[in-house]
C-alpha cells in the first residue's frame, strides 16, 4: 500500500504547491466540464434536471416528482428507525443551543458624539438554497447543520437540494431531519445541475439570493462558475482534515483519525504533520491494517487518498509544523499534543480546531454542537464556518439631531470639496433647515 510520507524541508516548491493546493489543482477541469451543465439548465429548467438525473444518478424522474411531497415526508417519518430519530434529535439539539447563541442584536445604536448616532440593523436573507450531498450515502448531519441557522436566522424562504437515491426519492434520515428543522420544501436535485436550478430557478425550484452547502468538485465549480448570479456562502469543497501530532502523540488515535476524512471520496485530503519521525513510522504502520478492516468502497477512497492528496508530513520542529498548518488552512483540524491549549493561539487558518485525543473529527462532524460545513481548498484563510450570520445581512443607520448635524455638517462638506463633489458639498450648503 502506498501512503506518501514527505519530509517537508526536503520537497522542492513544486511539489508543496501541489499538496497545499489539493483538490483544487484540477478546478479548472470541472469548471470547463460543467459549464453546458449550466447553460442546459438555465434555458431548459426542468427538463434539464430530469435529463441530468437520468445521466447522472441513473434515475427516470418526471416533473412531478422533483419536489418531496408530504405523503413522502410522512412515509420517512414512519419507516425510520426510532434510536436513529433519538440520535438526530440529541444532535439537533446540541447544533440548536450553539447557534441560538451567535444570533445578534435586531437592531443597535451607539452615540458617536452627541446628537450622532450610528447603528446597524440585522435582516434575515429573504431566500436561501441548502445543498446536502449524496454521495455513496446519506448525510442527515449536514441537512442539520445546514437547516438549523438559516431557521434560527428566520429566513424566509428556505429551500434544499439533494441527489435522489437509486429508488427516485430522498433517504428517511434526511427527510426526518428536514422537518425537525423546520423545513419542508426539499427538491430531488443533485450536483451543478442543482446548483444551477437554484441560481436561475426553474418551473419548480425557485430561484433563490443565496446557495450555501458543501459539495463535490462539480458542486465547487458550479459555485464559483454562478458567483455574481448568485451568493455562493461559504467554498466548502471536498473533504479534507488535518492532525497535528507532537512525539507525545497515540499513534493508534492519530492513525484512527487520519482516515476520518479519507474516507468521504477519492477527492478528499487527510494529512497528519508532525516533527516526530517516530510517531510517523509508527502512524504509517497502523494504517494498512485500519484501511483493509473497512468496507471495500472506503479502503479504495483511503488508499487513494493516501497516495494521491494525502498522507503523513515530517517536519524540523513544531514551529515549522505550525507555519504548515497555517498555510494550508485545513478545513477540520485535530490538535493531538501534549498540550492542545498551548499550540492553539499559534494556529490562524483553519475551518475548525478540535483540540485533545478526546475531541475527533467524528464527535465535530455530527453532535457536539460546532457547524461542520466549513471552507475547504485553503479559503480558511479568509472565510469562516457556516453559521446563524451566514443567513443574515447587516444595514448600516444613521440617525443624526439639529445638534449632532451643526456639530459634524462643516466637516462633511469640506471632505466633500476636497475630494471634487460638488452635488455632496450642495447637499449641506444649501440645506434650509
Amino acid at each position: 500500500m502506498n501512503i506518501n510520507l514527505y519530509h517537508l524541508e526536503k520537497l522542492a516548491e513544486q511539489e508543496i504547491n501541489k499538496i497545499l493546493r489539493r483538490s483544487e489543482t484540477d478546478i479548472e477541469f470541472f469548471m470547463d466540464a460543467i459549464r453546458p451543465v449550466l447553460k442546459d439548465v438555465r434555458e431548459k429548467g426542468d427538463a434539464a434536471l430530469i435529463e441530468y438525473c437520468r445521466k447522472f444518478d441513473r434515475v427516470d424522474m418526471a416533473e412531478t416528482d422533483i419536489a418531496v411531497t408530504e405523503a413522502e415526508f410522512d412515509r420517512a417519518d414512519a419507516n425510520l428507525d426510532p434510536s436513529i430519530k433519538d440520535v438526530i434529535r440529541t444532535s439537533a439539539e446540541n447544533i440548536r443551543k450553539f447557534h441560538q447563541a451567535q444570533t445578534p442584536q435586531e437592531m443597535w445604536f451607539k452615540e458617536i458624539q452627541e446628537g450622532v448616532l450610528a447603528g446597524e440593523k440585522t435582516t434575515p436573507i429573504s431566500s436561501v438554497g441548502l445543498y446536502v450531498p449524496r454521495g455513496k450515502g446519506s448525510f442527515p448531519s449536514v441537512m442539520m447543520m445546514l437547516c438549523i441557522p438559516a431557521v434560527i436566522a428566520g429566513v424566509p424562504e428556505i429551500i434544499v437540494c439533494t441527489p435522489p437515491t437509486p429508488e427516485g426519492g430522498v433517504d428517511d434520515a434526511s427527510l426526518f431531519t428536514a422537518r425537525l428543522c423546520g423545513v419542508n420544501k426539499v427538491f430531488k436535485a443533485g450536483g451543478s445541475q442543482a446548483v444551477a436550478a437554484m441560481a436561475y430557478g426553474t418551473r419548480t425550484i425557485p430561484g433563490v439570493g443565496k446557495v450555501i452547502g458543501p459539495g463535490n468538485a462539480y458542486v465547487s465549480a458550479a459555485k464559483r462558475l454562478l458567483y455574481g448570479v448568485i451568493d455562493v456562502g461559504t467554498p466548502a469543497g471536498p473533504s479534507e482534515s488535518v492532525i497535528l501530532c507532537d512525539e507525545h502523540a497515540n499513534p493508534d488515535i492519530a492513525a484512527l483519525d487520519l482516515l476520518i476524512e479519507a474516507e468521504h471520496g477519492p477527492d478528499s485530503t487527510a494529512l497528519l504533520v508532525t516533527h516526530s519521525e517516530t510517531l510517523a513510522e509508527q502512524v504509517k504502520e497502523r494504517l494498512p491494517d485500519l484501511i483493509a478492516a473497512l468496507p471495500e468502497e472506503r479502503k479504495q477512497f483511503c488508499e487513494t487518498v493516501l497516495s494521491n492528496y494525502g498522507g503523513i508530513i515530517v517536519t524540523s520542529g513544531m514551529e515549522a509544523s505550525i507555519r504548515f498548518v497555517n498555510d494550508f488552512a485545513p478545513e477540520h483540524m485535530e490538535i493531538l499534543t501534549e498540550n492542545p491549549m498551548e499550540i492553539l493561539p499559534a494556529i490562524k487558518n483553519a475551518g475548525e480546531i478540535l483540540l485533545g485525543q478526546y475531541s475527533p473529527i467524528t464527535i465535530g462532524n455530527f453532535s457536539l454542537g460546532v457547524n461542520a460545513i466549513l471552507p475547504t481548498g485553503g479559503f480558511a484563510k479568509t472565510a469562516s464556518c457556516v453559521t446563524v450570520h451566514d443567513f443574515l445581512k447587516r444595514t448600516s443607520i444613521g440617525y443624526l439631531t439639529k445638534t449632532g448635524y451643526d456639530a459634524i455638517s462643516e466637516t462633511a462638506r469640506k471632505f466633500a470639496e476636497y475630494e471634487g463633489f460638488p452635488a455632496h458639498a450642495n447637499a449641506i450648503a444649501r440645506r434650509k433647515i
